[in-house]
């Protein structure tokens, strides 16, 4: 039988994708925020954002965005990001953390620009998905005052093209979603098989 011991883990972040969030900034540059928690729910993603984020910031002033979804290819690129802000001033806690402040995150991370179709916020070349999507809500719940959650609606999505079975759908075997998983980069491993309701 298997022992269990009970621990008190400083972080939960069990594996979810990376996601690169594309905001605009007040001068209507493109803010890019690497997150690690989202899920879906039909056309439907659902954001957690920190409250000190200039990718939050953004969405309550232009609730619009792009969702890149980063393979496992770029996690280097990714952790070029990841102690940087775009928030002027810097909050006091990202400074005790380490972050520098860098407007153009973009060449910061080697990144290049593609313009949206229905948002305005740039999407990222690199990442094999691309979702444009608006914001429907932002809630801070009252039990957890530090933290944001955006509700978007998907409204277009770009996919590379090597990704593509048929006309409309995702080839999971191309499809290598670079994963956060307490604080380490992982990528999948070989498949094990697939649900009933596979269409592919």
């Amino acid at each position: 039988m298997t022992s269990y011991v009970t621990i008190s883990p400083k972080i939960l972040y069990y594996g979810t994708p990376v996601v690169l969030l594309s905001t605009e900034n007040e001068d209507g540059t493109t803010n890019i925020s690497p997150i690690s928690s989202s899920w879906a729910l039909g056309s439907y993603i659902i954001l957690g954002l920190g409250l000190g984020s200039q990718g939050l910031e953004n969405l309550r002033h232009r609730p619009e965005c792009v969702i890149n979804l980063a393979d496992a290819s770029l996690w280097q690129q990714v952790e070029a990001l990841a102690p940087l802000t775009g928030r002027d001033p810097m909050p006091a806690y990202k400074e005790e953390l380490g972050f520098r402040y860098e407007p153009d995150k973009f060449t910061a991370a080697n990144f290049t620009r593609v313009s949206s179709e229905t948002v305005r916020p740039q999407r990222i070349g690199e990442c094999s998905l691309q979702l444009e999507a608006i914001v429907r809500n932002i809630r801070i719940p009252e039990y957890a005052q530090m933290f944001a959650i955006v509700e978007t609606e998907v409204t277009k999505v770009h996919a590379h093209k090597q990704m593509v079975k048929g006309e409309h759908h995702i080839n999971p075997k191309a499809w290598n979603p670079l994963i956060y998983n307490f604080r380490h980069y992982y990528g999948l491993g070989s498949e094990l098989g697939k649900t009933y309701r596979s269409e592919t």
